[in-house]
C-alpha cells in the first residue's frame, strides 16, 4: 500500500515534512490580519465613524479655542495647527480601541477557540490581532494626514519616515494594550469603560490639547511619565520638519526610543496575559 504523498513517476517518495513552526506562526498572523481588514471594510459605519469623530473634534474644539490660544515662544502657531498632531494620534487611538474590541467578539463566537487549538504560538495570536489593528490605524491616519495642508503644514517639509515610524510604534503599543485588556475582560461595555478611563486621560495629558510646559508643574511631571506624550511630541516634530513647538523638552531620538519601548512592553504584556489566561476562551 502506497504511503500518502507517493505517486510520481511510479516511484514511492516519502511524505512531505510538516510545516515549520515559523511558517505556521506567519500563516496565523496573515490570516488574523486579513480577517480584521475584511471585517473593518465590510462595516462602513466603522470606517466613517473612526474618521468623522476626530475630524469633528479638530474642527469644533480647534475653532472654539483659536481666539484664546497663545503659546509663549510660538505666537505664530494657531490652535487649529497645534491641535492637529494630537488629532492624528486620536485617530490611531480610536482605531486601536475599535479593532481590539473584536477579541471579545471572537471569543463569544468561538473563533478564538479554533485559533488556540492550532499549533501556532500565542505570540502569533497577539501579533496577528495587533498588526491588523495597526494596519487599519495607519490607513485611517493616512487619510487624515491628507488634511495637513489645511492645518498649515507644508507636505514637502514633513519628515515622513519619522512620522510613519512613530505611528507604527504607537499603533503597536496601543493595539497590544487593547488586546491585553480585551483578553482579560468579557464584556464590550466594560472594555469601552476601561479603555476610555485609561487611554483618553493619557491622550489629554500627552500635550495633544495644550502645551504641557505652560501648565502646573504636576502636569509636566505626568507628561514626562506618559509614553503617549513622547509619541505626540514626535508626531508634532515630524509634521513641523524638525521642530516641536509646545512639546516637552525632548529630542527626536528620545521620542522614538520611548515609543519603541512602550510598544515592546505592551506586546510582551499582551503575550503574557494571553499565555496565563489561555484557558479563558
Amino acid at each position: 500500500m502506497l504511503q500518502s504523498g507517493a505517486l510520481t513517476d511510479g516511484n514511492v517518495r516519502e511524505d512531505l515534512p510538516p510545516p515549520s513552526l515559523v511558517k505556521l506562526n506567519l500563516a496565523t498572523i496573515g490570516v488574523l490580519v486579513s480577517r480584521d481588514l475584511r471585517r473593518f471594510f465590510r462595516q462602513a459605519s466603522r470606517v466613517v465613524g473612526a474618521l468623522v469623530q476626530p475630524l469633528i473634534f479638530w474642527l469644533v474644539i480647534g475653532s472654539g479655542m483659536a481666539s484664546s490660544f497663545r503659546m509663549p515662544g510660538a505666537e505664530g502657531v494657531g490652535y487649529v495647527q497645534y491641535f492637529y498632531p494630537g488629532i492624528v494620534m486620536l485617530v490611531v487611538l480610536f482605531t486601536s480601541i475599535f479593532t481590539t474590541m473584536s477579541v471579545i467578539e471572537d471569543r463569544h463566537k468561538g473563533f478564538l477557540q479554533a485559533v488556540l487549538v492550532a499549533p501556532a504560538s500565542r505570540t502569533a495570536l497577539v501579533l496577528g490581532k495587533t498588526l491588523g489593528g495597526v494596519a487599519i490605524a495607519l490607513m485611517q491616519a493616512a487619510i487624515f494626514l491628507a488634511l495637513a495642508p489645511l492645518a498649515g503644514f507644508d507636505a514637502r517639509a514633513i519628515e515622513w519616515t519619522q512620522l510613519a515610524a512613530l505611528l507604527v510604534l504607537i499603533g503597536v503599543g496601543l493595539s497590544s494594550m487593547g488586546f491585553a485588556i480585551a483578553w482579560w475582560l468579557d464584556s464590550t461595555q466594560g472594555y469601552h469603560v476601561v479603555m476610555s478611563v485609561l487611554l483618553i486621560p493619557l491622550w489629554i495629558l500627552s500635550g495633544a490639547m495644550f502645551p504641557m510646559a505652560t501648565g502646573p508643574k504636576w502636569i509636566l511631571v505626568l507628561a514626562r511619565a506618559n509614553p503617549m506624550a513622547y509619541a505626540v511630541a514626535g508626531v508634532r516634530r515630524a509634521l513641523y520638519g524638525g521642530s516641536a513647538p509646545g512639546a516637552t523638552a525632548t529630542t527626536a531620538a528620545l521620542e522614538l526610543a520611548v515609543t519603541a519601548a512602550f510598544a515592546l512592553v505592551a506586546v510582551l504584556v499582551a503575550v503574557r496575559v494571553c499565555s496565563r489566561r489561555g484557558d479563558k476562551p
